[in-house]
């Protein structure tokens, strides 16, 4: 039954005190959250937060969503998971200065050494990234990681189309200094 209601559909069932629109909401918009928030900060604790914390206020500020803005609901989520990660990113730079951000495991390749290598240039990337200003950052998790096209991306980020494009294009010129940096070859 909720793969054929809208989001617009299931949120006023859940402002009505549906428990099963709001847990369909959650199923269909989780995942999302969750990795964009994990790309983010790097952090799987941090991820699980603040998708939490999203979906609390989604649930308890709900009417603070206008479908009618244009604006899809997943869009209004991820920009709250955007300012839960820069708070959680924020308190975390206040209370433990210097500590370095985790990275995240991933998937195990074909053979063991293919896996070593393969762990070991996602273990550069995923740093380099997530040295990366938050502004450029989001560009690159939304448009590299998450695949959106630059209007999606520029929505989501609240911004235009241009600065999309503009934020990924010095994130990738800074990701490239970066890479070669570490690869020993001149910037």
């Amino acid at each position: 039954m909720s793969e054929t209601l809208t989001d617009s559909d299931l949120l006023r069932l859940t402002r009505q005190g549906k428990e099963d629109a709001f847990l369909a909401l959650y199923r269909r918009h989780e995942g999302a959250v969750f990795r964009f928030a994990l790309h983010m900060s790097g952090q799987r604790d941090i991820a699980e937060e603040v998708t939490q914390e999203v979906f609390t206020a989604l649930l308890n500020k709900g009417d603070l969503y206008a479908a009618e803005s244009g604006s899809s609901l997943q869009a209004y989520l991820i920009g709250a998971a955007r300012n839960q990660v820069r708070r959680h990113l924020h308190r975390l730079r206040m209370t433990q200065p210097g500590r370095g951000l985790k990275s995240v495991s991933s998937d195990p390749a074909s053979s063991f050494m293919e896996m070593v290598d393969r762990q070991q240039d996602l273990a550069l990337l995923r740093s380099a990234i997530l040295s990366l200003p938050l502004k450029y950052r989001e560009a690159v998790v939304l448009c590299d990681l998450e695949e959106l096209d630059y209007e999606t991306a520029a929505r989501r980020m609240g911004c235009a189309v241009g600065t999309v494009r503009s934020r990924l294009h010095r994130a990738r010129a800074i990701l490239g200094a970066k890479l070669r940096r570490r690869d020993g070859c001149p910037a």
